[in-house]
C-alpha cells in the first residue's frame, strides 16, 4: 500500500488481528493543551431523520457515518501535533483541541459551538454587557465544512469575534465582512469556482444549458452568481430549478421531476448543479431511477467529494462528472499518520492510558462524539483517503497558530508574552495574515478568502465507486488536459449542447424568441463584417474600406481613377493619334499650297487657323488621364471649348459666304466681301472666341469643377475624378458652338450648289451634323454610364467630334490636293474665268463632285 512507512505496516498488520473489536478512537478527538482550538466536522449525518416531525427539543441521533469528517478531523489533529512538536511557531506552548460532530445539520453544530463559547472552566456560557475581558473554553473554531452550517455559525461567534476559519464553505455571502466579521476560510470562495465552471462551458462551446440548485442558501445564491456570470459569456440557461433538501416541505418533489423531464426532452446536454449534498442525492437518485438520458453534469465542490452522491445505486449511468476541487499541496505521510493512530485506537493498554489523561469528555452535555469513529477500519478509509483532498483542514490550523505567533510575539527561543489571550485579539492579528502550510505561502485578503487553484476533475468509474482524474487547473485562467478526459458519448467525443448551430464566417446571429444562444445565420452583405462571433449585427466598414459578402474583416480601399495604362485610355490615345496627325498633315498640306486657289477659296489664313484650333481641341483630351488634380478639373473644359469655338467660327465665315453667294442678289458679295476674308472676319472670330471664354470664366467662378472623393459610387475602390455640379452650367459652356454650328446648317443646308463648282455647302451641312450628332447622343451615355468611365465618354466625344469636322472639311480638300490637282484652279473653286473676273455664274463647265469623293470634270458643249 502505497505511503505507509515499515512503522505504518506492522501496525495495520496489528490492526489487521483486532478487527471487529471496539476502538477509542473518538477520545482522541480531544487534547488539553495551553491555548484550546474547536473544531466542527462532518462525522455522520442524520439521514432519514424527519426534522419537520419534532415537538421536543430532544438529542438528534446521527446514524450515518462519513469518512469525510472523520479524515478532516485526523488532519486538524496531525497539523496541531507538528506544531506542538517543532519549534517555528509556538515553542515551548502546546495547542489543544476539541473537535465534535456537526451530524451536518445546523441544530447538532450550535450544541457545541455553545460549549466552545462556554467561559474557560465551566460549562455556562456568561452574560454580559462587555465580553472584552471574556474568556471562552476555545480561542477559535476549525470549520465548519458547509456553507449551510457556517452561515448560522458564521453568525453565532462573529457577535463574540471569535475567530473562525472554515475548510470548506465557499459560499459568496461569507465574504461579508458586516455579517460575518470572524469568518475566514482556507477555500475560494464561491464566485471563483463559478467563475471556473463558466470557463469550462466556454471552452468547449456550451452555452445552452440547465441550471439546478439545492433550495437552501447556498444553491439560491449560486445560481444567481452563476447567472450574471453565464450571461456576461453569452451562456444561456434553458431551464433553472431548485432542488429541495430532504424532509423539506417548501417544493413538492413532483416539480423536480418535471424539472428533470423538461430538460430530458429538450437538446440540452449539459446541466450545472450547484446544490448541496443531500441535494444532489435526492437528485441523482430519481434520474437513476427514471432512466433520464445521460448528460454532463458539471458540479460544485459541496457535492462532488461527496460519498453521499457517488454511492448512489446506478450512479455510473447518469453520464459524465465534472467538477472543480480546490488544489493542494499533498499530505505523503497522512495516510501512515492515520493508520497509526487507527492501530494505537485499537490498543487498549493505549485507550487505558488515554482514559487516565483525559478524564471528563464531558458527554452528558454533548453527547458521543463520534461513536461510529469507534468501528471503522483502515479499509473503510481508502477510498476516502483517495479520492479526497485534506490540505484546506490542516492550513486551517497553521493559520490560527500563526496569528497566535504573532500575537504572543513568539521568536526562536520561545514565546516572551505567556499571557492568556482573547479571541478578538487573535482575530485583530488575522485580517490580511500571511502564513505558511508546508511549502505552500497563503494569505488571508480583506474578505478573509484565500488566493487557491482549482483542480478540474472528472469522475471515472472502476465498477460501483468513482475515481477522481485530474484533467486541467484553473488559477485564473482554465488549462485543459482533453486527452485524459473520457466522455459518455459513443466515439468519446465531447458533447454538443447548443440551441443553434455555429453561424459560419461572415454570419450574424438573428436571435428568436428570448434566449440570445437561439437564432437564425444572416450573412453580411458587402460593405459589412462580423468583427467576432458573438456579434448580432454586422458592423460597417470605414468610409477608407471594404469587404465582400460573408466577411470577417475589411480591406483598404485602392483609388481608382482613369489611369494612363489602362486598355480604353490607350485606345483614345492611339485614336488621338491618328486625328492629331491628319489635323497636322492637313495643316502642313495647307501651308504648302497657301497660294492655291482651293486654299484662298477655304479662308486661307482663317482655314490654316480654324485647323490649329481644331489640334488644340483634340490636345484638350489629354487632361482627363490620371490622378485627377484641382487645375486639370477647372482646364479640362475651357481648352476645349474655347479652339473648338474658333474652329467652328472659320466654318460659320465659309457657311455665310456660301449662303451670301447662292441665296442673295449679286450685289451683296462685293459688300460683305470686308466680313468674310478680311479683318472683318478675324473680327467675328474674336467676338466668338471672347464670348465663349465669358461663358468659360462665368461658369468655373460659379460651378467650378472639384476634385472629388466618392466613397459610395464602386464597391471595392474610391472615386477620384472631376465633379459637374451643374447640368445647366454645362450646357451653357456649350451654347456658343451649338450656335455656331446650328447657323453653319441653317446657311448651307437648302442653299442650291452650282454644277460647275466645289460644293462647299455639303461638306459643312456634314461637319455641323456631325456635331450635333455627337453631342446629343454624349449626354444621355455621360448621364448614365458609371462615373469611372465619365472622362472616358468625354475624350471619345471630343475626338469624335474633331474627326468628324476634319473628315466632312478638310479631308475632301486635301484629297484634291493631292491626287486631282486639274481641279485646283480659280474657276472651279472661286468660280473667275480669265478676262471675266466677275462673272460667277455664267460660262463655266459643268462639274458634278461630291465634297467627300470627288469625281472628274466632265465639261459641258
Amino acid at each position: 500500500m502505497p505511503g505507509l512507512t515499515p512503522l505504518g505496516l506492522s501496525l495495520l498488520a496489528l490492526l489487521g488481528l483486532t478487527v471487529g473489536a471496539p476502538l477509542c478512537l473518538s477520545r482522541l478527538l480531544r487534547m488539553q493543551g495551553d491555548y484550546m482550538l474547536g473544531g466542527l466536522f462532518p462525522m455522520s449525518s442524520a439521514e432519514g431523520t424527519g426534522f419537520g416531525d419534532r415537538t421536543r427539543p430532544e438529542s438528534i441521533t446521527c446514524k450515518r457515518f462519513s469518512g469525510f469528517g472523520l479524515l478532516w478531523a485526523l488532519a486538524v489533529k496531525m497539523a496541531v501535533d507538528e506544531i506542538n512538536n517543532g519549534s517555528a511557531l509556538l515553542p515551548g506552548l502546546r495547542l489543544g483541541y476539541d473537535l465534535f460532530d456537526t451530524c451536518s445539520e445546523p441544530m447538532v453544530a450550535m450544541k457545541p459551538s455553545l460549549v466552545f463559547l462556554a467561559k474557560a472552566g465551566s460549562r455556562n456560557i456568561a452574560a454580559y454587557c462587555n465580553y472584552t475581558q471574556y474568556q471562552p473554553r476555545v480561542l477559535a473554531v476549525i470549520g465548519p465544512y458547509s456553507s449551510e452550517l457556517a452561515l448560522v455559525t458564521g453568525k453565532f461567534f462573529s457577535f463574540f469575534l471569535m475567530p473562525q476559519v472554515s475548510y470548506g464553505a465557499s459560499m459568496d455571502r461569507l465574504s461579508d465582512r458586516e455579517m460575518f466579521p470572524s469568518f475566514f476560510r482556507t477555500v475560494p470562495s464561491d464566485r471563483v469556482q463559478l467563475r471556473a465552471i463558466v470557463e469550462l462551458l466556454v471552452a468547449f462551446s456550451w452555452n445552452w444549458v440547465a441550471a439546478v440548485g439545492s433550495d437552501d442558501e447556498y444553491g439560491r445564491q449560486g445560481l444567481s452568481i452563476f447567472s450574471k456570470l453565464a450571461s456576461a459569456r453569452n451562456i444561456c440557461i434553458a431551464h433553472q430549478g431548485l432542488v429541495p433538501l430532504p424532509n423539506s416541505h417548501r417544493m413538492p418533489l413532483g416539480q423536480v421531476e418535471k424539472l428533470l423531464q423538461v430538460v430530458n426532452q429538450s437538446n440540452v446536454q449539459v446541466v450545472v448543479l450547484f446544490a448541496s449534498a443531500r441535494a444532489a442525492h435526492t437528485l441523482f437518485s430519481y434520474s437513476v431511477h427514471s432512466q433520464l438520458t445521460p448528460k454532463v453534469w458539471v458540479t460544485s465542490e459541496a457535492w462532488l467529494a461527496s460519498d453521499l452522491v457517488a454511492t448512489v445505486p446506478g450512479m455510473a449511468q447518469v453520464g459524465t462528472v465534472l467538477g472543480f476541487l480546490q488544489h493542494s499541496d499533498p499530505l505523503p505521510e497522512f495516510r501512515s499518520y492515520v493508520a497509526t493512530h487507527l492501530a494505537l485506537a485499537a490498543d487498549p493498554a493505549f485507550c487505558t492510558s488515554l482514559d487516565a489523561a483525559q478524564p471528563g469528555l464531558e458527554e452528558d452535555v454533548v453527547g458521543p462524539r463520534c461513536p461510529q469513529c469507534d468501528h471503522v477500519t483502515l479499509k473503510n478509509l481508502l477510498a476516502w483517503l483517495t479520492n479526497h483532498r485534506f490540505f484546506a483542514a490542516y492550513a486551517a490550523v497553521y493559520s490560527v497558530a500563526q496569528a497566535l505567533h504573532n500575537t504572543l510575539r513568539c521568536n526562536a527561543s520561545g514565546c516572551p508574552a505567556r499571557k492568556p489571550v482573547q479571541p478578538w485579539q487573535l482575530l485583530d492579528r488575522m485580517y490580511n495574515m500571511r502564513f505558511h502550510a508546508r511549502d505552500l505561502e497563503l494569505s488571508f485578503d480583506a474578505s478573509g478568502n484565500v488566493d487557491m487553484k482549482y483542480d478540474l476533475t472528472l469522475w471515472m468509474w472502476r465498477g460501483q465507486e468513482p475515481e477522481v482524474r485530474t484533467v486541467g487547473i484553473f488559477d485564473g485562467q482554465l488549462r485543459l488536459n482533453r486527452s485524459q478526459m473520457k466522455w459518455h458519448t459513443l466515439g468519446n467525443q465531447p458533447p454538443v449542447s447548443q440551441c443553434s448551430r455555429q453561424c459560419a464566417e461572415g454570419q450574424v446571429r438573428r436571435v428568436k424568441g428570448f434566449h440570445s444562444c437561439c437564432y437564425d445565420c444572416v450573412d453580411c452583405r458587402a460593405g459589412t463584417y462580423r468583427r467576432t462571433q458573438d456579434d448580432l449585427f454586422c458592423t460597417q466598414c470605414g468610409l477608407n474600406e471594404w469587404s465582400p459578402d460573408r466577411s470577417t474583416r475589411c480591406f483598404p480601399r485602392r483609388p481608382k481613377f482613369l489611369a494612363w495604362g489602362e486598355p480604353i485610355t490607350l485606345g483614345l490615345l492611339m485614336l488621338l493619334g491618328l486625328v492629331l496627325g491628319l489635323t497636322l498633315a492637313a495643316l502642313g498640306l495647307f501651308v504648302r499650297h497657301w497660294d492655291s486657289p482651293m486654299v484662298q477659296a477655304s479662308g486661307g489664313p482663317l482655314a490654316c487657323f480654324g485647323l490649329a484650333c481644331l489640334g488644340l481641341a483634340c490636345l484638350s483630351v489629354l487632361l482627363f488621364p490620371g490622378w485627377p488634380s484641382p487645375t486639370g478639373c477647372l482646364a479640362q473644359q475651357p481648352l476645349f471649348h474655347l479652339p473648338l469655338t474658333g474652329c467652328l467660327s472659320t466654318l460659320f465665315l465659309q457657311a455665310a459666304e456660301t449662303f451670301v453667294e447662292s441665296e442673295l442678289p449679286p450685289g451683296w458679295m462685293g459688300r460683305l466681301q470686308g466680313w468674310f476674308r478680311g479683318p472683318g472676319a478675324w473680327l467675328i472670330v474674336l467676338v466668338a472666341v471672347l464670348a465663349q471664354a465669358a461663358l468659360c470664366t462665368w461658369y468655373l467662378v460659379a460651378f467650378p469643377f472639384k476634385v472629388v472623393t466618392d466613397w459610395q459610387a464602386l464597391p471595392q475602390e474610391v472615386l477620384v475624378h472631376c465633379c459637374m455640379h451643374s447640368w445647366i452650367s454645362f450646357g451653357l459652356a456649350h451654347a456658343t458652338n451649338a450656335i455656331l454650328a446650328f447657323l453653319c446648317f441653317l446657311g448651307t443646308f437648302l442653299v442650291q450648289s452650282q454644277p460647275s463648282r466645289y460644293n462647299r455647302a455639303r461638306g459643312l451641312t456634314f461637319a455641323t451634323l456631325s456635331h450635333f450628332i455627337i453631342w446629343i447622343s454624349f449626354v444621355p451615355l455621360f448621364a448614365n454610364v458609371n462615373m469611372v468611365y465619365q472622362p472616358a465618354v468625354q475624350m471619345t466625344a471630343i475626338l469624335l467630334c474633331a474627326l468628324g469636322i476634319l473628315a466632312s472639311v478638310y479631308l475632301p480638300k486635301c484629297y484634291l490636293l493631292l491626287w486631282c490637282p486639274a481641279l485646283n484652279t480659280p474657276e472651279f473653286f472661286l468660280g473667275k474665268g480669265p478676262g471675266n473676273v466677275g462673272e460667277t455664274r455664267e460660262n463655266q463647265e459643268s462639274v458634278t463632285l461630291d465634297p467627300v469623293s470627288p469625281a472628274a470634270v466632265t465639261p459641258t458643249q
